[in-house]
């Protein structure tokens, strides 16, 4: 089941407000200095969803928005839903109620996920929090993050441990580590097994979960633990596990944070196209990404009936209502924002800093070949 839209009030006080409960100095409260957007709202594709913007603009938070919400939609899922849904947010908050602003009842902020028809909608403000849930409690849908930190090679005795401790690891990098280790399925369909066979040619063998610990075990029946493998190769290796356990199968979600992160430039054309072949078969991707070329190659790779749609998240400077002013009277009336723009062109969009700073190194690399003539 897709998600269609995301609505975002305050994309900025939505992360500041966490990071400062969560115990990061660094972070302001709200009455300290205000950043205030009155709302933004993306569209998504059925396909691939690629979201760019520089550092502080909210890509991983948008991400864990949405599997936030459609891990809520699991009837399955764990009984202390609310502290499990702060904690994809923060590596300690144990309630949500401590994500809230009880600075100013005034400032709202919040997102709404919705798939077309039914909404998941989360209210930082003390007296609202979650609303209007009761449809999307019975969607179930499936959905799998694949955090930017790299798991599996620290599987061994993990999940044990952070049921015990306060472990310094947020939910979606405990999420992943529990989704490699559920039991494969017997059955695959045939889109399945055919990614397996070309994601293993990638990593050179098959990947197994034993003892609390992940391996690949190569063509020639060598057995190497997952942290002495190639950290790219790792990205592909957890990639063959997910789908060998049928979590990415039909009507599925997969929320990927930097893919190109640590992989050779080599194998980027690879990744898309397994990107590109999911989305063939029925999974929604969304991909937050600092790399122009990786995003690039899921633009130019794609077929003509493949959905790619590029979203841009960026910082920008508003001034507020009069009515506004009035309400936010303890926070600057011009504060810094958060904006988006979304096409079906990755040159298309406004601004595009992937693009600058690829156009920027051009730029230099130019003036210096003709400073050496």
């Amino acid at each position: 089941m897709p998600i269609k839209s995301i609505s975002v009030m305050n994309m900025m006080v939505f992360q500041n407000q966490w990071r400062f409960n969560n115990g990061m100095p660094q972070e302001h409260s709200l009455k300290e200095k205000g950043h205030f957007n009155e709302e933004f709202q993306l569209s998504f594709t059925d396909g691939i969803n690629v979201i760019i913007g520089e550092n502080g603009t909210g890509k991983t938070t948008l991400l864990k928005m949405i599997y936030a919400a459609t891990q809520w939609s699991n009837e399955k899922t764990h009984s202390n839903k609310t502290n499990r849904f702060s904690k994809f947010f923060s590596n300690y908050i144990k309630d949500t109620d401590l994500l809230k602003n009880h600075n100013s009842k005034q400032i709202q902020s919040g997102f709404i996920v919705s798939d077309g028809t039914t909404e998941f909608e989360y209210c930082l403000s003390p007296e609202k929090g979650f609303r209007n849930l009761d449809n999307w409690l019975k969607l179930n849908i499936q959905s799998v993050y694949i955090p930017t930190t790299e798991m599996l090679s620290h599987a061994k005795g993990f999940l044990a441990l952070n049921e015990k401790y306060d472990m310094p690891f947020d939910g979606t990098q405990v999420d992943i580590i529990v989704n490699a280790s559920l039991p494969e399925t017997r059955e695959l369909p045939s889109y399945a097994s055919n990614l397996l066979d070309f994601i293993g040619k990638a990593i050179g063998g098959t990947v197994i979960h034993e003892d609390d610990s992940f391996y690949v075990v190569k063509n020639d029946g060598q057995k190497i633990d997952f942290s002495l493998e190639a950290e790219g190769l790792r990205k592909l290796a957890l990639l063959w596990k997910l789908i060998r356990n049928g979590l990415l199968e039909k009507d599925s979600i997969l929320l990927w944070d930097e893919p190109e992160s640590n992989l050779n430039p080599e194998l980027f054309p690879l990744v898309a196209e397994i990107l590109l072949l999911l989305q063939r078969n029925g999974i929604q991707i969304f991909v937050a990404t600092h790399s122009y070329n990786f995003a690039k190659y899921l633009e130019i790779t794609k077929e003509e009936n493949d959905k790619v749609q590029f979203h841009t998240l960026y910082k920008g400077t508003s001034k507020l209502s009069a009515s506004l002013k009035n309400m936010l009277s303890e926070i600057e009336p011009i504060g810094e924002t958060v904006f988006s723009d979304s096409a079906d062109k990755l040159e298309d969009l406004s601004p595009n800093h992937l693009m600058s700073a690829d156009e920027k190194l051009l730029d230099m690399v130019f003036e210096q070949k003709v400073s050496e003539k």
